[in-house]
């Protein structure tokens, strides 16, 4: 984009900042606890400004943006969403991980995914969602009232690009996930889920993207059940598979769910 273009865009996106400044002062705020301080001193460091929907967002914008959230805290099994209903608000996970499960008519349940930061729990037009949004540890969430976010994204149209983009890389992993199921060994399923979780811990650190090659130690928030429903296994081999990808020097087993990955490079290979 030339230069001039881009000068202009900033400064019609600036105008629409100061007219939406009044035009969403009367949002409701719900249950959440809301950000008006002029300052952006806890959106910056934030992992869902550095690399989620907030990314997309100018300064100004991000004020406006802040005065339509607030933070929630949700304790380990509390239900963030219920199924085939219409949610309150849409989310970012700002800290912790979130479970969604689909549950069938005959009351079974399936595990279908892992939120973590900063991914969005909800659907950004406000529509149902299909599965329960359930905390599987103590998780913190950055959120916005349906009416107003529905309204940030007309008039904010870098967010609405954001959001798309987010999209196509869920797909993207879904994707990616039929090919687990469909074609990977118990082993490869095993590392697979564990290379992911090591892979988002080393993005969302502090110290910035990583090399893959570092060690990491993951807390697994889902019981080895769980697990095994999320890939497709049995319980007996998933913890058939734990103990075999410890004997290979792949993973160490420093609790029933924590392990220490000592190479992220090493057990991608072994992750096919």
């Amino acid at each position: 984009m030339p230069a001039g273009q881009q000068a202009l865009e900033a400064d019609n996106r600036r105008k629409n900042f100061m007219r939406l400044q009044n035009a969403n002062s009367n949002l409701g705020t719900s249950s959440m606890t809301l950000h008006h301080e002029d300052a952006l001193g806890r959106c910056e460091p934030c992992v869902v400004r550095r690399r989620g929907i907030c990314n997309a967002l100018i300064r100004d914008e991000l004020k406006q943006f802040r005065t339509i959230a607030g933070r929630r805290t949700f304790a380990p099994g509390q239900h963030i969403h219920l199924a085939d209903e219409k949610p309150e608000f849409f989310a970012a996970v700002v800290s912790g991980v979130v479970k969604l499960t689909k549950v069938l008519f005959d009351g079974r349940q399936q595990v279908v995914g892992l939120l973590l930061p900063p991914d969005s729990v909800g659907r950004a037009l406000g529509r149902k969602t299909p599965y329960f949004a359930q905390a599987a540890t103590e998780v913190e969430l950055c959120c916005f009232p349906y009416a107003g976010f529905e309204r940030m994204l007309d008039d904010f149209p870098g967010l609405k690009q954001r959001l798309l983009e987010q999209t196509l890389d869920e797909l993207d992993g879904a994707l990616d996930w039929m090919v687990l199921l469909g074609r990977k060994t118990a082993e490869e399923r095993v590392a697979s889920l564990l290379v992911m979780l090591a892979t988002r811990a080393s993005i969302n650190d502090d110290e910035g993207e990583r090399a893959s090659a570092c060690t990491q130690t993951l807390d697994l928030h889902l019981k080895r059940e769980e697990i095994a429903d999320f890939l497709g296994l049995t319980y007996e081999t998933v913890c058939r598979q734990f103990s075999m990808l410890k004997k290979r020097g792949l993973i160490e087993l420093t609790g029933r769910r924590r392990v220490m990955v000592p190479d992220v490079a090493a057990l991608a290979l072994a992750a096919g």
